[in-house]
């Protein structure tokens, strides 16, 4: 009888845990963050190396721009799973994330951690688009003295646009609007916009006009066009 108890028991711990687990998904869902982030810490305690919690944790951190807190959540699951793609992705964009809000020479130290995540994802995962999309940005916008290139962030655009020709042509439209080639920036955003006709590729057209261009009636004519 004592042995049933204690197999009773055992149980019994186990399904509490669960449950604390699945509301915690779904407080997260609703993105109620703090009292998600209070039962997954709660879960985590029982389950140190449950690696979905990290997970969780780690996106919470992030969407209240915790760094730190993020960094150290998915390095945990990158080293439990080091063929993860996803893994691999969100450390360095944590650790991107943190470089931007930093000191610039303190930055520094932190910039080869993040292209070597990136990178590593991407060879994981041929067919990852966030982690190829976060290579065109690092490259775009990285100092050519540090490592930054325009060519290397060509070439994961030209990946995109085999996966996805809205991403790709989005991604060719950033990197021409952050040289200020708006003219070539306008055209592939419009393509982008042709085969999406999302929020997205419009706002990102509107913005060009509106904001790059100075150009408010085309950027009217396109609200006027999107609306109906």
């Amino acid at each position: 009888m004592k042995i049933l108890s204690v197999f009773i028991f055992i149980i019994s711990m186990s399904t509490m845990a669960n449950s604390d687990f699945e509301k915690a998904e779904q407080l997260f869902r609703q993105n109620k963050l703090v009292e998600a982030k209070a039962l997954f810490e709660k879960h985590l305690k029982a389950n140190p190396n449950h690696t979905k919690t990290l997970e969780y944790l780690g996106d919470i951190a992030g969407k209240n721009k915790n760094w730190d807190e993020a960094i150290g959540y998915y390095k945990k699951i990158k080293i439990q799973y080091p063929l993860n793609a996803d893994y691999h992705y969100k450390y360095g964009g944590a650790l991107g994330m943190k470089a931007k809000e930093i000191n610039k020479f303190k930055a520094l130290n932190l910039l080869g951690d993040v292209e070597e995540s990136f990178l590593t994802a991407a060879k994981l995962d041929p067919k990852h688009i966030d982690t190829r999309w976060a290579l065109v940005v690092f490259f775009t916008e990285l100092p050519g003295i540090v490592g930054g290139s325009e060519s290397k962030a060509q070439k994961y655009a030209d990946e995109l646009m085999k996966l996805s020709k809205v991403d790709g042509f989005m991604a060719k439209g950033f990197i021409d609007e952050y040289f200020e080639r708006y003219t070539k920036a306008e055209i592939n955003y419009k393509k982008a916009h042709e085969i999406g006709n999302s929020k997205t590729t419009f706002q990102k057209l509107y913005d060009l006009y509106l904001k790059k261009m100075k150009q408010p009636q085309k950027a009217a004519e396109l609200k006027k066009q999107f609306e109906k």
